[in-house]
């Protein structure tokens, strides 16, 4: 606009600053000038799309053009969509799971472990501790490693608090029974009770290891107040699970030394069940 109005008047134009002086005689020498035949955009994506006439079949590598047998092979794999349809229509009947992928909002073990500490059928509340828990989790420093035998192919210690999921997991399935004991009375004769062994499966592990877990947590005192101290305590004794400091090892140590010594009995927990 300045400039404009420096070219119209002249004696603006004389009296004005040197700079502007200069920048109105630049542009007039750009307006001015001839075009030097080199562009200053690029035309790759134009020739790409093959709207130039210098892009032409000769510009394309020959092994990158397909042959006729190849595309003869790549239409016979190619299913042929359904007529009005994008992409071909699912194969009938469906399979029994296929409706119920999104059934379950958050993880399994979060789902389990909520139902476990929930009281009263209170669900929400239940929730929140179980959101505070995955918080102190995340937010507390990675846990030391300790001898105790944690789940083969554990990550880093450090790469716990960057998943709590994973961090709640790794405590629960690593403190887990792989078995029980069963008294049947009578398997040998004479009215003697045996204890006899039984496997587990991964959610009755579970259930048993967070059964040991909340007995441990109940015999714990508050050290502050609020209604999160529970949920604190909790996540707390995961994080000395994981360290190894918990006593929920020594109950699991226990069962499995029982175990060994009762395997003895599982010939007559058969012929018992005959």
């Amino acid at each position: 606009m300045n400039n404009q109005i420096l070219e119209e008047e002249k004696k603006t134009r004389e009296q004005a600053p040197k700079v502007m002086q200069d920048s109105m005689k630049n542009g007039q020498g750009a307006a001015n000038a001839k075009p030097s035949g080199s562009r200053t955009f690029s035309t790759l994506a134009r020739r790409q799309q093959g709207d130039l006439s210098q892009s032409g079949p000769a510009d394309i590598d020959a092994s990158m053009i397909p042959s006729s047998e190849q595309r003869e092979v790549y239409a016979a794999e190619t299913p042929v969509p359904a007529l009005g349809h994008k992409f071909p229509l699912p194969i009938r009947p469906l399979g029994p799971n296929e409706n119920h992928q999104d059934k379950y909002r958050y993880d399994s073990v979060v789902n389990q472990v909520t139902n476990l500490i929930m009281k009263d059928g209170k669900k929400a509340a239940a929730q929140r501790n179980m959101a505070h828990i995955l918080t102190v989790l995340r937010t507390a420093p990675a846990p030391q490693y300790s001898s105790r035998g944690l789940l083969p192919g554990a990550p880093p210690a450090s790469h716990l608090p960057l998943n709590p999921v994973l961090y709640l997991t790794l405590a629960i399935d690593s403190v887990a029974p792989l078995l029980r004991l069963r008294s049947q009375r009578g398997a040998a004769g004479g009215g003697v009770a045996l204890q006899i062994p039984v496997p587990l499966g991964l959610r009755q592990r579970r259930r048993q290891a967070m059964e040991w877990i909340l007995d441990t947590v109940s015999k714990k005192k508050s050290r502050s107040s609020g209604r999160n101290t529970f949920a604190q305590r909790l996540a707390e004794e995961f994080i000395s699970v994981v360290e190894g400091k918990s006593a929920v090892w020594t109950r699991r140590d226990a069962v499995h030394k029982l175990g060994t010594t009762a395997r003895s009995n599982l010939s007559f927990g058969k012929a018992g069940r005959r």
